[in-house]
């Protein structure tokens, strides 16, 4: 039998990765969404802007959280969305 000069991960684990590291990544932009929103809805009076600029502004936080995710996954092979070394 000869060995591979790349050892790939069996599909179980390849598999279980993904969904580790998408159900984080979703976890995480709609954490992002619902922070910005409920901090956008705060500043609905102060800053008088309406209900859907709020949620405008919650939807660029979450798509800025979804790109942070994305490039921790092809910046380090992890089953993590965060940029932070072993995690």
């Amino acid at each position: 039998m000869s060995t591979s000069p790349f050892p790939l991960p069996s599909t179980q684990t390849v598999i279980k990765g993904a969904k580790t590291y998408a159900r984080d990544l979703v976890e995480r932009v709609l954490a992002t969404f619902l922070q910005a929103f409920v901090g956008g809805l705060v500043l609905t009076t102060p800053l008088d802007i309406g209900m859907w600029q709020a949620a405008a502004v919650a939807g660029v936080a979450a798509a800025a959280a979804l790109v942070k995710g994305l490039v921790a996954r092809v910046r380090d092979v992890t089953n993590s969305a965060s940029l932070a070394k072993g995690v």
